[in-house]
């Protein structure tokens, strides 16, 4: 999820129990997972919200699409690389000259 793996989520449970003591770290791993499911909900009924709000054709609607990298991802590059797959679309050989449209100039 955070791209954390074993080697460092070792190295921050022995730095936790360092900071914390033997005694009092299962008392803050409780209350961090409490504090990570209340966030959890408080998202969750965001996103109820907002879709009531905005109505039944938006429910379904995942909103990771509307970050702006997303969407040039798959408005613009996406369809380059469709563009791509089209037949009679090769790159040019070289020396070639590309085909000119008479009616366009």
């Amino acid at each position: 999820m955070f791209g954390i793996g074993l080697p460092e989520f070792a190295v921050l449970a022995i730095i936790a129990l360092l900071v914390f003591g033997p005694d009092k770290l299962p008392e803050v791993a409780r209350q961090a997972g409490r504090m990570v499911r209340q966030v959890r909900e408080l998202a969750n009924n965001a996103r109820n919200q907002v879709a009531d709000e905005l109505g039944e054709e938006f429910r379904d609607i995942d909103l990771r699409d509307l970050n702006p990298r997303a969407l040039v991802q798959k408005h613009i590059l996406d369809d380059l690389d469709a563009d791509d797959e089209k037949p009679g679309h090769r790159p040019l050989k070289s020396g070639e000259r590309p085909p000119i449209d008479p009616e366009a100039t």
